[in-house]
């Protein structure tokens, strides 16, 4: 199974776990979201995972045939999820969300039905967006 190369994500971006089912987690700076400059919570992770997205208890830990690719800014705020038929496309899957992030073409404003504008904002400059 192909290793995930912390290399090939954007700037900002860490490996934060990779197991050896092949799940991984990355996460975005996780040297400013230390609970004094950012909220902890507010860490965004993408998720690489082949479990079910059911919304059942303990579904997650089933696996499947797919492998999904999922943006989070919180534990519950979702920003988006993608789905391929396979670990290597799902590779190329997790850079991908990671260049568009880093390059502002992810709505991360959007995933928030309650904006939280001062983390926004605070959240664009770290972009480098206005």
């Amino acid at each position: 199974m192909d290793a995930l190369d912390p290399d090939e994500l954007a700037d900002g971006w860490r490996l934060w776990n990779e197991e050896p089912n092949g799940r991984a987690i990355v996460v975005f700076r996780p040297d400013v979201f230390d609970a004094d400059r950012f909220p902890a919570p507010c860490l965004p992770t993408v998720y690489l995972t082949n479990g079910s997205r059911r919304a059942r208890p303990g579904s997650g830990q089933r696996t499947t045939d797919e492998w999904h690719v999922i943006l989070f800014l919180e534990p519950e705020v979702e920003v988006e999820s993608t789905t391929f038929d396979d670990r290597t496309a799902a590779l190329d899957g997790v850079r991908d969300v990671t260049e568009r992030f880093v390059a502002g073409d992810i709505d991360h404003r959007g995933a928030y039905q309650v904006p939280r504008e001062a983390y926004l904002d605070a959240l664009d400059d770290l972009l480098g967006e206005e």
